[in-house]
């Protein structure tokens, strides 16, 4: 590869990166042609993206982000792959599902909201995180529990009022 070709893969990766709440770090080593087509394919459904890169690339392409990474860049040994998504969880629980059948995806660490999560014991952990419109629906449902009470109870003593007259 050539200079300007590692400097264009930087910018490329810096670019994906910009602006991204939830990045993982996998190592998706040792999974035959079919199984990484099926990783694949599982993460475009979710509408993730994966892809293989080189851990030098990908540090620099950190380093020069307005992110700021913190120790992720540790993780950059091996065979690494990044997975970008929206959306929290959904990284995790691919790789979480995968893992069923394989010891791989290995979780290498996660950039989740401006906090680093480094290694694969907290996979579960991720996994069970709830996305922005899980959290909204819960918090949605808790204010219209009680509104929902005093409604009912209001109409229940309207129909009292009217049953007396």
């Amino acid at each position: 590869m050539t200079r300007e070709e590692k400097s264009i893969a930087i910018e490329d990766l810096t670019a994906q990166l910009a602006g991204r709440n939830v990045v993982y770090l996998a190592d998706i080593s040792g999974l035959n042609a079919d199984t990484t087509s099926n990783l694949r394919r599982a993460c475009f459904k979710a509408g993730i993206k994966l892809e293989v890169v080189k851990n030098t690339l990908l540090e620099k392409a950190m380093e020069a982000s307005e992110t700021n990474f913190g120790e992720l860049t540790t993780v950059l040994k091996g065979n690494t792959s990044i997975l970008i998504a929206d959306t929290a969880n959904a990284p995790a629980k691919i790789i979480k599902e995968f893992r069923k059948k394989s010891d791989k995806p290995l979780l290498k660490g996660a950039y989740i909201n401006d906090e680093i999560y480094i290694g694969d014991n907290l996979l579960d952990s991720l996994a069970s995180l709830k996305s922005k419109e899980e959290v909204i629906g819960e918090i949605i449902g808790l204010l219209q529990s009680p509104a929902q009470r005093v409604i009912s109870a209001l109409k229940n003593q309207f129909k009292d009022e009217e049953g007396a007259e």
